[in-house]
């Protein structure tokens, strides 16, 4: 039985992929394909023909191809077999939420269309209808901030649809990283903070390291751990071996699951603000491992050697 956590079904770009479940009618869940038989769309679907490559424009959409030759070359029936299954509201719009692939972070959200979506899976470029101005437009276009796909998910109800990508700088016009920086917890509280971006645990920790790196020079800088760790080396390198040490004893003496995880959180705080010391972002980390998914790790290893 394919299951997944979230309601939103994956095709990538230039490959599409859903895991299906036939005994409900050909609706497709998240995951990587195993069998195209089962999926209408993925049964229609066709590699490129080398020998027909006269040219990168899609014969459905018009717009150009940015890599055709490892793109898979949909007929007119099967692109309308995909647009079809996508439940579009009376103006043929659906939402579209751009999301970044490696934090994770929401970093807008709009509309799109039939055409946009086409559009965004042969530029790999994430692509809107402007309700306004009735035209498509492409995030980017006008600050060069694009954000480039890698994947492009729909609900589970496919009436909404996520790109996953890459942003090339701010995605807010107001210069911020997100659009979403206006917490109503705080607004209630009235503590609101304009600058308080909507972030995962993960990069809330950092943001946290980050303002104590800031405050570490302050004399009126609260006491921290974080900045007692940020001023010395040799006690932050320590601390790392130490925690690291205590990780492996959890598997080496067999300790409980929780305690396996509560080490594993202080190797990773720890060695957070080492980055943090060092002005490496995690993000940069996380798109290192995304890389390394596609290749061996002893290739990977080999090649590093090199």
């Amino acid at each position: 039985m394919a299951f997944s956590y979230s309601c939103f079904s994956s095709f990538q770009t230039p490959k599409i992929s859903f895991r299906c479940n036939p005994g409900v009618g050909g609706y497709c869940y998240g995951g990587r394909l195993k069998s195209r038989s089962c999926c209408p769309v993925l049964a229609c679907m066709k590699k490129l023909d080398q020998a027909s490559l006269s040219g990168p424009k899609n014969a459905r959409s018009g717009v150009m191809m940015s890599n055709p030759k490892s793109f898979l070359q949909f007929s007119t029936l099967n692109f309308d077999l995909l647009l079809d299954s996508i439940k579009w509201d009376d103006k043929g719009l659906a939402v579209a939420i751009a999301q970044n692939v490696d934090t994770g972070a929401v970093l807008m959200q709009g509309f799109a269309n039939k055409d946009a979506l086409l559009t965004t899976i042969s530029s790999r470029k994430a692509t809107f209808y402007s309700r306004s101005r009735s035209t498509l437009w492409t995030k980017g276009e006008t600050s060069l901030n694009f954000i480039n796909v890698s994947e492009i998910f729909l609900d589970c109800d496919r009436d909404s649809i996520i790109y996953l990508g890459k942003p090339d700088g701010p995605t807010c016009h107001t210069g911020s990283e997100t659009c979403y920086f206006a917490s109503i917890d705080d607004m209630i509280s009235s503590q609101a903070d304009e600058n308080k971006l909507a972030l995962t645990t993960l990069y809330a920790l950092e943001s946290t390291i980050n303002q104590r790196k800031e405050d570490r020079g302050s004399a009126n800088g609260k006491p921290s751990w974080t900045r007692r760790l940020l001023l010395d080396d040799n006690l932050l390198c320590s601390k790392i071996r130490e925690e690291a040490d205590e990780l492996c004893r959890t598997l080496e003496e067999n300790e409980e699951k929780t305690r396996t995880a509560s080490e594993m959180a202080d190797v990773l705080y720890h060695a957070m603000v080492l980055l943090a010391k060092r002005g490496v972002k995690i993000e940069d980390v996380l798109q290192i491992l995304r890389v390394r998914f596609s290749q061996s790790g002893i290739e990977e290893k080999k090649n590093r050697k090199a």
